[in-house]
C-alpha cells in the first residue's frame, strides 16, 4: 500500500515538472514577442512625442512600462511626456522609481531635484542635487541648481519672519522671488495672497489663488477662499463658480455648502431683477433689489447696487421726487458712479429743474470724458436749461414732464378760459392775458403732438424761429391752425404787437 503511494507520488512529481519545462518554453517565447512590443511601443512613443501627440504618446509608454516594469528609462521616458504634458506631480513617481532601478542615473536625479525645487521643497531638492555633484563635480547645473535651492531656503524663511512680524509689503516683495524660483509651490502663493488681502487687493489675491487649486488635489480652501473674493466684489457668478467646484470635491463639506446656498440665493435675486428691467417691470425689479438689500446687508457692493438701480428705475417709472432721493442716498455711498449722477440728472429733468440736472451731468463728465451718453445728456440739459430761461411749456401749463395728453388738454382747457383776453377790461390787464393766452395755446401745441413734443423734450423749441435755424412753424407765436376751445364759443379780440 504504501509503495503504490510512493509510486503515485513520484507520477505526480514527474507530470509537474515536465509541465514546468514546457511553460518556461511558452514563457521565453512570449518575453520574447513582449520585447519586441516594447521597442515598438518606445520608438511610437518617441515619435509622437516629438511631433508633439502627447497624449498618444503617453499611452505607447504606458503599455511599455507595463510590458517591461524593471526598464529604468522606459519609466524616464514615459516622465518626460507626464512633464512636457505639465503633470509634474504624475512625473515624480516615474523618476523616483528610474533613480530605484539605476541609483546612479543622474539625468533622472537632476530632473527629479528640478521639479522638487519648483514645488518649493528645497530638502529634497538639495539632497538630489548634491549627489549628482558626488558623482559628478562638474556638473554646472547642479552645481547652479543647488545654489538656487539654498537661496529659496533663506528667502522662504525671510518671508514667514516678515509675514509674522505684519510687514506684509516686504512679505510679498520676497515672496515675487520666491514664487519665481518655486512657481508649483502654492504655499508661497497662498501666503502672497493673503497679504494682498491684508493690503486691500483681492485682484491680486486672486490671481495667486487661482492656480493652486490646481496645484493641490484637494484644495477645497481656496476654492472658498476665491468664491468669498469675487463674492465680495459683486461678481456672484463667479463666487457661484468656485463654491460649485468645491463642493465637486466634497458635496458634504458645510463651508463650502453654506456658502453656496448664500451665493445662489442672492444671485438668483440679481439675475431676476436685471429680467424685470429687461422686461420694463421696473416696479418688480424695486421689489427685487430691495429684496437684495435684505439677504445681504453686510457686503457694500450689493447694498450700492441695488440703491443705484432703484434711482434708475424710478426715474423709468418716471417717479422724479423718489428718484431725486433714492439717486442722492445711492450718490452719497458711490459718489463716483456715473451711473447713479446720469439718473439724478434724468430725474431733476422731469422734475424741470435743468440747473442741476447739468451739474449732475458735468461731474459725471469729470469722471468720464470719453462717454458719449454723459455728453449727449449733458447737451441736452444744457438746451433744456436754456430754452427753460426762455419758454417752458410744461411750466406753463403747470404739468409734470411725464403728463399724458389728457392731462395736458385738461391743463390748457382751464387755463385758456381763465386768461382769455375777453376776461379783461383793462388795456394793460388785455395785453398781458392775450400774451398768456398765446403761450397757453402754444404750449397745448407742442406737447400733444408727439413730434412737437420729441423736439421740445430733446432741448430744441419747434416753435422758436431761431432753435429752427431760421424756419419752422409758429414763427409769430401764435398757432393760427387750431381752435382753442375745441368745443366752439364765439370770442373776438384783438392782438397788439
Amino acid at each position: 500500500m504504501e509503495s503504490g503511494r510512493r509510486k503515485g507520488l513520484s507520477g505526480v512529481l514527474s507530470s509537474l515538472s515536465l509541465l514546468c519545462v514546457i511553460l518556461d518554453l511558452q514563457l521565453d517565447g512570449v518575453l520574447g514577442a513582449t520585447h519586441v512590443e516594447i521597442e515598438q511601443h518606445l520608438e511610437m512613443g518617441r515619435k509622437l512625442l516629438a511631433a508633439g501627440q502627447l497624449a498618444e504618446a503617453l499611452s505607447h509608454y504606458h503599455s511599455a512600462v507595463e510590458g517591461d516594469s524593471k526598464n529604468y528609462l522606459t519609466y524616464y521616458k514615459r516622465a518626460a511626456v507626464f512633464l512636457a504634458m505639465g503633470k509634474s506631480k504624475s512625473a515624480l513617481p516615474d523618476l523616483t522609481r528610474a533613480i530605484q532601478l539605476k541609483p546612479d542615473f543622474l539625468a533622472a536625479r537632476l530632473q527629479r531635484g528640478n521639479i522638487f525645487l519648483k514645488q518649493g521643497n528645497t530638502q529634497e531638492a538639495r539632497e538630489d542635487f548634491e549627489a549628482v555633484l558626488q558623482q559628478s563635480p562638474d556638473q554646472d547645473e547642479a552645481r547652479n541648481q543647488l545654489m538656487r535651492a539654498k537661496e529659496l531656503e533663506e528667502l522662504q524663511e525671510e518671508a514667514h519672519a516678515a509675514h509674522h512680524r505684519g510687514d506684509y509689503s516686504y512679505t510679498i516683495a520676497v515672496l515675487d522671488r520666491v514664487v519665481e524660483l518655486s512657481p508649483w509651490d502654492p504655499e508661497s502663493r497662498e501666503l502672497r495672497a493673503e497679504c494682498y488681502i491684508r493690503l486691500g487687493d483681492p485682484r491680486k489675491a486672486i490671481q495667486d489663488l487661482t492656480p493652486t487649486t490646481r496645484l493641490r488635489n484637494d484644495n477645497r480652501a481656496a476654492f472658498l477662499k476665491l468664491s468669498n473674493l469675487h463674492y465680495d466684489l459683486g461678481e456672484h457668478q463667479e463666487s457661484l463658480g468656485h463654491i460649485r467646484e468645491c463642493l465637486k470635491l466634497d458635496q458634504d463639506d458645510k463651508e463650502c455648502f453654506s456658502r453656496y446656498k448664500q451665493v445662489k440665493k442672492i444671485s438668483k435675486q440679481l439675475d431676476s431683477a436685471e429680467e424685470h428691467i429687461q422686461g420694463e417691470r421696473y416696479q418688480d425689479a424695486i421689489d427685487k433689489y430691495e429684496s437684495v438689500m435684505r439677504t445681504e446687508p453686510n457686503v457694500p457692493y450689493y447694498t450700492n447696487k441695488a440703491m443705484e438701480r432703484i434711482c434708475f428705475c424710478l426715474v423709468k417709472n418716471k417717479m422724479p421726487a423718489m428718484a431725486i432721493d433714492s439717486c442722492s442716498e445711492a450718490h452719497q455711498r458711490d459718489p463716483r458712479n456715473i451711473n447713479i449722477l446720469r439718473d439724478r440728472a434724468e430725474a431733476f429733468i422731469l422734475n424741470q429743474d435743468y440747473e442741476k440736472a447739468v451739474e449732475d451731468y458735468q461731474e459725471a463728465r469729470e469722471f468720464d470724458m470719453e462717454n458719449n451718453e454723459i455728453r449727449e445728456g449733458l447737451e441736452r440739459a444744457q438746451k433744456l436749461l436754456k430754452l427753460s430761461q426762455k419758454r417752458d411749456y410744461y411750466k406753463i401749463l403747470g404739468v409734470n414732464r411725464s403728463a399724458n395728453k389728457q392731462e395736458i388738454i385738461k391743463a390748457y382747457r382751464k387755463l385758456a378760459q381763465q386768461w382769455h383776453p375777453d376776461n379783461f377790461r383793462e388795456e394793460s390787464e388785455k395785453k398781458e392775458a392775450e400774451k398768456r393766452f398765446i403761450d397757453i395755446a402754444s404750449a397745448k401745441e407742442v406737447l400733444t403732438d408727439p413730434e412737437m413734443r420729441k423736439k421740445f423734450d430733446s432741448g430744441e423749441d419747434p416753435l422758436d424761429p431761431e432753435s429752427q435755424q431760421g424756419g419752422g412753424q409758429g414763427g409769430q407765436g401764435w398757432p393760427f391752425h387750431f381752435n382753442p376751445f375745441e368745443s366752439g364759443g364765439n370770442y373776438h379780440f384783438k392782438f397788439h404787437h
